[in-house]
C-alpha cells in the first residue's frame, strides 16, 4: 500500500510507549488498543509493509477524531492524526473506504456541501438587511453547519461583522475539511474557493468555523501559490478581540452571568488560539465571572465531533461529547465554544441538561444589555 501523504519516518519514530493511551478521547469510551494512537500506528505499519486491509481497519483509522491531544504527549514528536489521513487516504485511493466516508463524498459532489442540503447557501440572509460593502479588506467565510444548520448563528455573526466592514464571498463553497479530513482530495472545492477570494480582493478571510479556519490556514497555502492568491486566515474570536474597542463604543458591557469555555481542536491544540477567546468572554462578563473548564486549553477534551466520527460513529461521538460535559464547572450557567461543529455537538449530547452558545450570541447578549 502506498502512503503518498505520510512521512514514513513518523511511522517509525514512534517507541509505542503509551503517552498517547492516557489522553486519546476514543480509547477513553471503547478501551480497544486498536482504537489508540498506539495502535492505530501498529496498524499503519502493517499496512505500510504489505498487510491487506480488512473491516477491522476502517474502525481502527475511522474512529479518530484528530483531535491532536495524542501529539501533545509525544516524546518522539510524532503527530498521529498526519498519519491517520495518509493513511484514509492511501485507503480510499484503492477504494476502500466506508459508506459513510463515500456518502460524505457524494453529497459533496452532488451539492457542493456534506450535508446534503439543496438550499442556496446564502438563505441565511433572508430577511436580514446588511449595508453593501465595496472592495472590502476582509471576507466572512461562514461554513456549511452555519449556513445550513444554524443560519441564526450566521445572521448573528455577520450582523457585528458588517457593521465593521467586513464582506462576503460571491460564492462560497465548503472549504474542504470534511473530505480531507476523511481521506479525499479537495482540489476542486479549494481552486473555486481561492478564485473567490481573488475575485473579491480582500487580503484576511475571517472563518466562522474551527475546520474552516483550520483548512484555510494550512491546506490551501500549496494551491494559492500555484494561482497568485495572496490572502491571510483568522477566525471570528480573533478578529472581535482585535475591535473590543469598537464593541464596547457600541455599547458592550459585562453581564452578571457565569459562563465557561469549551476550546475547539482544530482552533486550539491544532492552531494554538487560546487568548482572544477568552479576551472576548472576560469582555462579556467579567474576569470572575468566565470559569475554566477542568481540562482546558491545550489539555482541552474532544468533542467527539471531528474526523468524520460524528457522522460514522454517532454513538461513540455522543459519549466523547457527555464525557467532555462532565468537565463544566458547578454553577455555570452557559457552556461558550467558537465551533459550529464543537457547539452542535455538545449540543446535542446536552440536551436541556446545559445551555450551550456560540462566542457571538454571547457578545450580542452583552451588546442588548
Amino acid at each position: 500500500m502506498s502512503f503518498s501523504k505520510m512521512d514514513k519516518r513518523d511511522l517509525y519514530r514512534c517507541v509505542s510507549c503509551g503517552n498517547c493511551r492516557s489522553v486519546c478521547p476514543v480509547f477513553e469510551q471503547s478501551g480497544w488498543e486498536s482504537q489508540n494512537t498506539r495502535g492505530r500506528i501498529l496498524l499503519i505499519r502493517d499496512l505500510f509493509e504489505g498487510t491487506e486491509a480488512d473491516e477491522s481497519v476502517f474502525d481502527s483509522l475511522n474512529t479518530c477524531t484528530t483531535c491532536g491531544y495524542c501529539a501533545t504527549t509525544c516524546p518522539a514528536g510524532v503527530n498521529p492524526p498526519e498519519l491517520v489521513e495518509a493513511a484514509r487516504y492511501g485507503l480510499v485511493a484503492l477504494g476502500k473506504m466506508t459508506p459513510t466516508q463515500a456518502k460524505i463524498h457524494d453529497n459533496v459532489e452532488t451539492y457542493g456541501n456534506t450535508l446534503a442540503s439543496p438550499d442556496d447557501r446564502r438563505a441565511w440572509i433572508a430577511g436580514e438587511t446588511f449595508e453593501p460593502v465595496k472592495n472590502p479588506e476582509y471576507i466572512f467565510f461562514v461554513g456549511c453547519l452555519d449556513s445550513y444548520r444554524f443560519p441564526d448563528n450566521a445572521q448573528k455573526t455577520y450582523r457585528i461583522l458588517n457593521k465593521l466592514g467586513v464582506g462576503l464571498l460571491e460564492e462560497e463553497k465548503c472549504c474542504g475539511s470534511p473530505l480531507l479530513r476523511i481521506g479525499f482530495d479537495a482540489d476542486e472545492l479549494i481552486a473555486h474557493n481561492l478564485t473567490q477570494i481573488k475575485k473579491s480582493g480582500a487580503h484576511t478571510i475571517i472563518a466562522g468555523c474551527a475546520g474552516c479556519y483550520n483548512t484555510l490556514r494550512n491546506n490551501y497555502k500549496a494551491m494559492a501559490e500555484e494561482m497568485g492568491v495572496n490572502f491571510n486566515v483568522t477566525t471570528v474570536s480573533q478578529f472581535l478581540a482585535s475591535h473590543l474597542d469598537d464593541l464596547k463604543k457600541a455599547g458592550m458591557h459585562p453581564l452578571d452571568i457565569k459562563v465557561t469555555y469549551h476550546d475547539p481542536c482544530h482552533s486550539g491544540r491544532h492552531n494554538g488560539i487560546f487568548d482572544e477567546p477568552r479576551q472576548i468572554i472576560e469582555a462579556a462578563v467579567g474576569p470572575k465571572n468566565f470559569i475554566e473548564m477542568a481540562a482546558n486549553r491545550e489539555k482541552s477534551r474532544c468533542c467527539g465531533g471531528g474526523g468524520g466520527v460524528r457522522s460514522g460513529y454517532n454513538d461513540l461521538s455522543m459519549a466523547m461529547a457527555k464525557r467532555r460535559l462532565e468537565d463544566i464547572p458547578a454553577g455555570v450557567d452557559y457552556l461558550v465554544t467558537t465551533c459550529p461543529l464543537c457547539y452542535r455537538n455538545l449540543r446535542d449530547a446536552a440536551g436541556n441538561d446545559v445551555k450551550v452558545i456560540d462566542i457571538v450570541e454571547l457578545v450580542e447578549m452583552a451588546m442588548e444589555k
